[in-house]
């Protein structure tokens, strides 16, 4: 199949004849788990850095030692640690042991809500394009903007003085 092709036309023509091979990939993802059945994720939120274990059990969720309502003793953060769950449909399925250094509490629940959702999805592949549509793959990049030079703050100026 050798032809010389002096033109486009010529070149569309001899491009519609040939067929070119599609193939469907597929990708699928094996479940990673630990010799004691858990999945692991660190997940990270402003200046907070959680690190995430989970495994089959009854909804148990223990931050730095501590139960979830003594250390994130606000409804709106546990409520927070709760999405993954309720967005994957797996609620009191798994115990959480998370422990987490850096930032405030907010961001803290943050990272462990990001890992939560990394290790659930570790742990059952299935439930990734649910946690994926929900955005809680994603690492919320946004942290605090550095104080610049010449500056009160990152961006607040002086006082201006006209004399």
């Amino acid at each position: 199949m050798t032809e010389e092709v002096k033109s486009l036309d010529e070149l569309s023509a001899v491009a519609e004849g040939v067929e070119a091979p599609v193939e469907a990939v597929t990708i699928t993802r094996e479940p990673q788990r630990d010799d004691l059945g858990r999945a692991y994720a660190t997940g990270k939120r402003k200046d907070a850095v959680a690190r995430v274990w989970i495994k089959p059990g009854s909804g148990k969720v223990v931050v730095n030692g501590r139960d979830l309502n003594k250390y994130f003793a606000r409804p709106v953060l546990q409520m927070i640690l709760a999405q993954p769950f309720s967005v994957a449909g797996v609620e009191g399925e798994f115990d959480v042991m998370a422990t987490v250094k850096g930032g405030g509490l907010s961001g803290q629940a943050g990272a462990v809500k990001h890992g939560i959702s990394k290790a659930l999805q570790l742990y059952e592949p299935s439930l990734r394009p649910a946690l994926k549509a929900a955005g809680f793959l994603t690492r919320d990049s946004r942290v605090v903007e550095r104080k610049k030079y010449g500056k009160a703050k990152a961006r607040k100026s002086f006082q201006f003085s006209k004399r």
